[in-house]
């Protein structure tokens, strides 16, 4: 369903196979791995979901190059008995591309449900973090974690849960270090926006007060190396 309020498009390969995820109403799902080469040539691994209407789209070379647009989503994961923020790029169409392989554009507008953490990385750049909450058909929202580097840090640190932001950027994966209880690091991936402009956004249910604030029940990883 089209959405102007979330649509992402990026261009790349298939890393290995699909595999089934879930059904509903009798149309399965498959997950895999997009892989997305960024301009500095780094590679984003991007969990992507294929509705199974879209199979028949890919290539029988799943190593050939793809252009995938769709929407950011997020889902709740129970995983080692807590609740996990999930991230992925949903698909909508599906097309071969053989240029342009480094594509990767999000545009998001949506409601900060969750202060902004603005900070410096140990490498001393400006970065600030958002979740922002995404409106999505039959009163469902995808909480997508977002963040913006130098002044737009800065400029993203002054707004306030319950502001509306309209930003574009990149959908990018990290890897990162979580602390466990027994004193051990274990490797995690994280995935956001990481955006390139930024600004507010109005709409007029908010500005008639009908719109419901905002809810957030997920942290956003801090361990950053960048």
């Amino acid at each position: 369903m089209e959405n102007p309020n979330n649509r992402i498009v990026a261009v790349g390969r298939l890393d290995g196979e699909l595999e089934l995820s879930h059904e509903v109403m009798n149309e399965p799902f498959y997950t895999g791995t997009l892989l997305v080469r960024r301009l500095s040539g780094a590679v984003d691994r991007l969990p992507v979901t294929i509705p199974g209407k879209l199979m028949g789209a890919l290539p029988g070379d799943r190593s050939r190059q793809l252009m995938v647009t769709g929407q950011v989503r997020s889902y709740n994961k129970v995983v080692e008995g807590a609740g996990r923020l999930m991230v992925t790029l949903f698909a909508q169409s599906i097309s071969e591309s053989p240029d342009n392989d480094t594509l990767n554009r999000v545009t998001l507008t949506g409601a900060l449900c969750k202060p902004p953490i603005y900070r410096s990385t140990p490498f001393g750049r400006e970065i600030c973090d958002m979740m922002l909450a995404v409106n999505r058909a039959f009163g469902k929202s995808d909480y997508i974690p977002c963040i913006a580097w130098g002044r737009n840090a800065q400029y993203a640190s002054r707004f306030g849960v319950g502001d509306r932001v309209r930003l574009t950027g990149r959908l990018q994966s990290r890897e990162y270090q979580k602390l466990l209880d027994n004193g051990e690091y274990m490797s995690r991936n994280a995935y956001e926006v990481s955006s390139f402009t930024l600004e507010a956004a109005e709409s007029e249910a908010m500005s008639e007060g009908i719109a419901e604030e905002p809810r957030c029940l997920y942290d956003v990883p801090r361990n950053r190396v960048n």
